[in-house]
């Protein structure tokens, strides 16, 4: 799937860059990895407002979370990396979910079926991994945390 989803461990809700940094700095690097992406989004190609996305890899073993970089994705390529906040937008009538997944489905070719196998397992990846403690491994990007 081009378009996948990610489903960050409850354990680790709020652990991100965005909270770790001020405001100005990370106003400055989101803007650079729009400006890396060229204004558009790093799996679509479509244009308009951008979320700056980290990308993080799982140790399962360790429980230890690493950020690997950053990606610009347009607001429905984001929602769709965020499927359950988007579900919980969708129940409260602030997001349309249907949209979310004709989305999905266009981007990675595949029909609504594939795609609610591709949740369900998202899912219950999201169910053992929230099971854990993760450690937060910002790698090189470690400098840029600030004590706020």
């Amino acid at each position: 799937m081009k378009l996948t989803i990610e489903l960050v461990p409850e354990t680790s809700w709020y652990s991100n860059m965005r909270k770790v940094m001020t405001k100005e700095d990370w106003d400055i690097l989101r803007k650079q990895v729009y400006k890396k992406y060229n204004w558009r989004c790093g799996v679509c190609d479509d244009i308009g407002m951008m979320n700056c996305h980290e990308i993080w890899e799982y140790d399962d073993v360790a429980h230890i979370q690493y950020l690997r970089g950053f990606i610009a994705l347009c607001t429905m390529c984001h929602h769709c990396k965020h499927i359950g906040l988007a579900g919980i937008l969708a129940d409260q009538g602030r997001l349309d979910y249907t949209e979310i997944e004709n989305h999905f489905c266009k981007v990675n070719k595949c029909t609504h079926a594939q795609m609610d196998e591709e949740v369900r397992e998202a899912f219950e990846l999201w169910d053992r991994r929230s099971n854990h403690t993760w450690f937060i491994n910002f790698g090189e990007y470690e400098n840029l945390v600030s004590n706020k």
